[in-house]
């Protein structure tokens, strides 16, 4: 059941991997988004302890999932794999789902965190939030594309 834009306040949002899930939280007053952290994934699934408090600290009224596609908007090998996170995600938390293609969010979550180093506001070091950038784009892209 998808949400109506006008009942929607705050949205969390990740960017799906087989070994790490970036999560951002958008704002739908002011259409921005900001990444949040980075969440284990492998193959015992998510960290789902940590996925719960998220929910429970942001309670958004709309998950936001990124669905990789190819450039010219074909399903992939990672597209099953996103669409049963975000499924898993409905069933857990009873919130509407939503699929974002995420085509060039990888791209631009690079161009934004080498901008932010270039600032100083992030270090090499903090390369490993990439995920969680990636998912900030998702979230702004649906912002955007809502409201």
């Amino acid at each position: 059941m998808p949400a109506t834009p006008d009942a929607v306040s705050t949205a969390l949002g990740f960017d799906y991997g087989a070994r790490r899930i970036g999560v951002a939280v958008g704002n739908a007053l002011t259409a921005t988004a900001r990444a949040l952290e980075v969440i284990a994934n492998g193959d015992a699934g998510p960290d789902w302890p940590r996925l719960d408090a998220l929910v429970r600290e942001w309670r958004p009224q709309i998950l936001l999932v990124g669905l990789p596609l190819t450039l010219a908007g074909e399903e992939q090998k990672n597209s099953a794999a996103a669409r049963n996170f975000a499924m898993q995600l409905g069933q857990r938390f009873k919130l509407p789902i939503q699929l974002v293609d995420e085509r060039l969010s990888s791209r631009e979550a690079a161009q934004r965190f080498a901008q932010r180093r270039a600032s100083g506001s992030a270090k090499r070091k903090d390369a490993q939030t990439l995920d969680a950038v990636a998912a900030e784009v998702i979230v702004e892209q649906w912002l955007q594309d809502n409201y």
